[in-house]
């Protein structure tokens, strides 16, 4: 029998809103075509930013984006991307496809791009190819309220009042693109700049030093030792994929690879657990945040497309893998503290995909959008009993699940179907509270390789829920083959 036990009555940890947050890179058409289009541009725009991209974003109630990388953070220099913008230089965007990179996004485009989104900027800096004054004198220019030089040319490009800005990165993947630096270096020059690193009004800065990626427990060690109180929290970067080389088809696929993916995606738990025993020796009141600022499905680029582009579809299978991954950060929420999908827009497991004027939502974001209302809620202690999904020998859990209960008492309920051939009827126990309504949305398809494209925008989209039967306090669920479900208890 598969049987969910939800204590409704007792209360856990909250679970960070920061933690859908959303990554948006200078690479391929992520910023450009996805995000900006320019002011002149036939495609409805405020200020040269897309207006349905943004409308789209804010019904998923975007908490925070990381800009402008990745590893062109590590390569990308402020002043560039400020004044006017016909008189900004063009660089070469040396990690991806060596396009050439004209500027016209930069920092006060990215901050109006937070403001229509109603979301918190964190920004990462550059370490790998920057110094500490240009950090700092960044910082200055968007923070500080008097009267200064950089304050001054940040009022004449026409932002008079300093943003408020409260994440900041020190640097990006400094052990490869951002400067290929062994953890020993990296925690002095992290020191280094971190001292530098402060807010020039009366906000406080949380600075997130460069930590690890997969199974480097190394780099977490040294970095914790040698720069904990220094920093607020530690990123993570933790890709799931078939294999490195020679990467698989997003939307051509068969079940070993779909097992593989989300067995690969499930593994996430253990990475979040063994870092998160290494922060505990150094740091056992849990203050440092570890910082998932990398996480999501990396497949082939599509035929046809530059593959230094990293323009890849989404499909069913992709959608399952962000709610699972989603539930296993609300289980180590005491720890993470944040987490950013890469990427927002036509790049690797993007929320939305843009062709010209046109604009579809993939699956995964509709899995965000189903499960928003965990956001800053309370989550729930659950005992989730149930059997494994084998093939070929090996086991995985079929069900994953997650609950939460907001400030108004509701309580939000999330699972998810690995298996692509057999339903689930799941039993749901409730204590603590007394449960008079229930309604529900459902997510899944015809084919496990199901994707939206802008002929067909709509094959993969949340449906009404059928089947629940609420008897008292207990529910009961029916969750078709490889499928996510959202059920609020009122």
């Amino acid at each position: 029998m598969n049987r969910l036990t939800i204590y409704a009555g007792e209360d856990g940890p909250i679970i960070n809103r920061h933690i859908y947050g959303h990554f948006a890179e200078h690479l391929g058409r992520c910023i450009y075509e996805g995000i900006w289009v320019g002011e002149d541009s036939p495609i409805p725009n405020t200020r040269g930013i897309r207006n349905d991209v943004v409308e789209a974003l804010r019904h998923l109630k975007i908490p925070n984006l990381r800009w402008p990388g990745g590893c062109f953070a590590d390569d990308y220099h402020w002043r560039d991307g400020i004044g006017p913008r016909e008189d900004r230089p063009r660089c070469v965007n040396t990690h991806w496809g060596k396009v050439v990179e004209n500027n016209h996004f930069g920092t006060h485009e990215f901050m109006d791009l937070c403001d229509q989104l109603g979301c918190e900027p964190y920004i990462c800096g550059n370490v790998g190819s920057g110094t500490v004054q240009e950090m700092r004198d960044w910082l200055e220019y968007m923070t500080f309220a008097g009267n200064s030089a950089l304050a001054n040319e940040r009022r004449k490009n026409r932002q008079d009042a300093p943003w408020v800005i409260t994440y900041w990165g020190v640097g990006n993947e400094n052990w490869g693109c951002g400067g290929n630096m062994r953890a020993e270096f990296y925690a002095d020059e992290y020191r280094r700049y971190a001292t530098y690193c402060r807010h020039f009004n009366d906000g406080k800065l949380y600075r997130i030093a460069s930590g690890p990626h997969d199974e480097d427990y190394h780099w977490t060690d040294v970095l914790m030792r040698e720069a904990a109180a220094q920093m607020e929290g530690l990123s993570l970067h933790y890709y799931s994929l078939i294999q490195w080389e020679n990467k698989k088809s997003a939307t051509q696929f068969d079940e070993s690879e779909w097992f593989t993916l989300l067995k690969k995606a499930l593994y996430m738990n253990t990475i979040i657990s063994q870092h998160s025993a290494i922060m505990d020796r150094h740091d056992p009141d849990k203050r440092i945040g570890l910082i998932i600022d990398e996480w999501g499905a990396w497949h082939a680029a599509e035929p046809g497309t530059n593959p230094a582009f990293l323009y890849q579809q989404n499909t069913l299978r992709d959608a399952i893998l962000a709610g699972v991954t989603l539930h296993i950060f609300h289980n180590h929420c005491e720890r993470v503290h944040m987490a950013n999908i890469a990427q927002t827009v036509n790049v690797l497991q993007a929320m939305i995909l843009t062709e010209g004027e046109k604009m579809i939502l993939t699956p995964t974001y509709h899995v965000f959008e189903m499960f928003k209302g965990h956001q800053g809620a309370t989550r729930l202690p659950i005992l989730l009993q149930g059997q494994d999904y084998t093939f070929s020998g090996d086991a995985i859990p079929q069900l994953s699940a997650s609950a939460s209960r907001n400030h108004m008492g509701e309580i939000l309920v999330t699972a998810c179907n690995l298996n692509p051939h057999q339903p689930v009827e799941l039993f749901c126990n409730l204590y603590g509270t007394k449960i008079t309504d229930v309604t529900g949305r459902l997510l899944t398809a015809g084919a496990m390789n199901a994707f939206n494209t802008f002929e067909s925008p709509d094959t993969v989209k949340p449906i009404p829920a059928d089947g629940m039967i609420l008897d008292g306090n207990n529910l009961t669920i029916m969750l078709p083959a490889m499928s996510v479900v959202a059920v609020t208890l009122t």
